[in-house]
C-alpha cells in the first residue's frame, strides 16, 4: 500500500534536506546533518501517517515512500514502526528539559516545572496531542514503550533540575519533583483527553500544578 499523495507531499515540502553537492570543511559534520535530517523526515512522515489513517493501517512501506527513501534505508534508522514513536517521544522529552534549564534561578523547581511543561506545550497542536494519545492507548505494544518513556522523562527532568539548582543536597529534591511532575504529566494527560479536550491543554496545565499544591499545603 502506497502512501496518500497529500502526506507524502507534506512531508516532502516541509523537510529540507542538505543538497548533496554541498560543500563544507568539516566533511563528518556535514554527514551527521545529512542522516539527521532523513531521520527527522521520516519520523515526521510516519507520524502524519499514523494520525491520519492510524498505526496498524500504516506500513513500513508506506513511511518510506512519503519520506521519499527506500525501505531498506528506513530500518538504518529505525528498527520498527515503535521505534519512530520512542524517537518521536524522545524529541519531546529533551526541549523539555531544555525549556526546564532555561527557567528563571528565581523559580522553585515545581513551578520551573510547571512553566517549563505548559511552555513546551505550547507548540502541540492539542488535536494531535489527543490523537497520539488515543493511538497510544489502543495499541498495548505502544502502551508498553508509553510506560518506559515516562521512566526516561522522570530521569531526564531530574537531571535538568538539578542543572538549574547546582547544589548537590537539592538532588533529592529534584527527583522528588521530577517525579511529581511527570505523574501530573501522565494523569494530567489521561484527564484532559478523558474530558473530551475542552481546555487549552497549557491552562490544564495549571490546573493540574494548582492541584498538586492543594495537596502539599
Amino acid at each position: 500500500m502506497k502512501a496518500s499523495k497529500p502526506a507524502a507531499k507534506s512531508v516532502r515540502k516541509s523537510a529540507k534536506p542538505l543538497s548533496a553537492g554541498a560543500k563544507s570543511s568539516d566533511g563528518p559534520g556535514l554527514r551527521q546533518r545529512k542522516l539527521q535530517a532523513t531521520r527527522e523526515r521520516l519520523t515526521r512522515a510516519a507520524m502524519a501517517l499514523f494520525l491520519e489513517r492510524g498505526f496498524e493501517a500504516t506500513t513500513i512501506d508506506d513511511i518510506a515512500t512519503a519520506a521519499d527513501v527506500s525501505r531498506r534505508s528506513f530500518f538504518h534508522y529505525f528498527a520498527s514502526k515503535e521505534d519512530v514513536v520512542s524517537a518521536w517521544q524522545e524529541g519531546a522529552a529533551t526541549a523539555l528539559v531544555a525549556e526546564i534549564v532555561a527557567r528563571p534561578a528565581n523559580e522553585s523547581m515545581l513551578t520551573a516545572a510547571e512553566n517549563a511543561i505548559a511552555g513546551a506545550i505550547k507548540r502541540i497542536d492539542p488535536a494531535e496531542a489527543a490523537a497520539m494519545s488515543r493511538l497510544k492507548r489502543d495499541n498495548p505494544a505502544l502502551q508498553a514503550r508509553d510506560q518506559l518513556k515516562y521512566e526516561k522523562l522522570e530521569r531526564a527532568l531530574a537531571e535538568g533540575l538539578a542543572q538549574r539548582a547546582k547544589n548537590k543536597p537539592d538532588r533529592l529534591k529534584a527527583q522528588l519533583v521530577a517525579m511529581i511532575a511527570t505523574g501530573a504529566m501522565r494523569v494530567g494527560g489521561e484527564s484532559w483527553i478523558g474530558e473530551g479536550v475542552r481546555e487549552k491543554p497549557e491552562v490544564f496545565v495549571k490546573r493540574t500544578f494548582d492541584a498538586i499544591r492543594g495537596i502539599l499545603k
